[in-house]
């Protein structure tokens, strides 16, 4: 089966995650990338990468990054899930130097950041004053984005309203990325390559927003642009 739909010229996408009883963000996230024409895989600690080419990656939503990798000081505080962090810095890593479309939501976007040299704010509760640490998938929150960026051309709508699921945000920038995306508390929501690779991450979660248009075209983005890759390569 996986052999016929990769005849078809899918691309294969993968997309990360914990091992989940309940893996909620990968159901949404397998269910966007399908509707838009790819074929996601599953990559978890215990589902490691497939030996296939993947054409694009998606970073999931999900556990606390451990501060060690960012900060040097874990204030004694062991890792949520050190296996899913490096797993999934390698992934980025290849991802990277190859060239492949990136999209890191929540937990993703953070570790993208983390891993271009950035840091984060460990904890943004104290932070916020406008907006609420109530977490919600519901589009409780808006996102102003910056004009002319690529994330504001691929949403097509500004402000975004968006969710919001996090405690950690991003805070100094890693090599070669902007902030494009703040909500009311300056607090960062999206970030993507100064490049012209399409490397972009949001600390919203997009896949469970499928009744708003601005938020399926990102995933639909990384579907078209990991298509028109591997047409380059396999035509090579």
């Amino acid at each position: 089966m996986a052999t016929g739909r990769r005849r078809t010229g899918r691309p294969l996408i993968g997309i990360t995650g914990g091992d989940s009883r309940l893996p909620w963000g990968w159901w949404f996230a397998r269910a966007a990338v399908r509707a838009h024409g790819g074929e996601p895989v599953r990559i978890t600690p215990k589902r490691p990468q497939p030996a296939r080419h993947l054409d694009g990656l998606i970073v999931g939503g999900g556990d606390d990054i451990d501060p060690a990798l960012y900060s040097g000081d874990d204030s004694g505080a062991p890792a949520a899930d050190p296996a899913r962090d490096r797993l999934e810095l390698a992934l980025l890593q290849q991802a990277l130097d190859t060239g492949i479309p990136i999209i890191g939501i929540c937990r993703g976007a953070q570790l993208l950041n983390v891993a271009l040299g950035g840091s984060l704010y460990p904890d943004i509760r104290q932070r916020r004053r406008h907006t609420s640490n109530r977490r919600s998938v519901l589009p409780s929150k808006k996102a102003v984005l910056r004009r002319g960026s690529r994330l504001a051309r691929i949403l097509g709508r500004n402000p975004v309203p968006i969710n919001s699921l996090h405690h950690q945000a991003v805070h100094r920038l890693g090599h070669g990325l902007r902030t494009v995306a703040r909500d009311a508390d300056g607090i960062t929501q999206g970030i993507e390559s100064r490049g012209a690779a399409l490397i972009i991450g949001v600390q919203w979660h997009p896949e469970y927003l499928p009744q708003q248009r601005a938020q399926r075209r990102l995933i639909a983005m990384l579907v078209r642009r990991s298509r028109r890759l591997r047409q380059q390569r396999l035509s090579r």
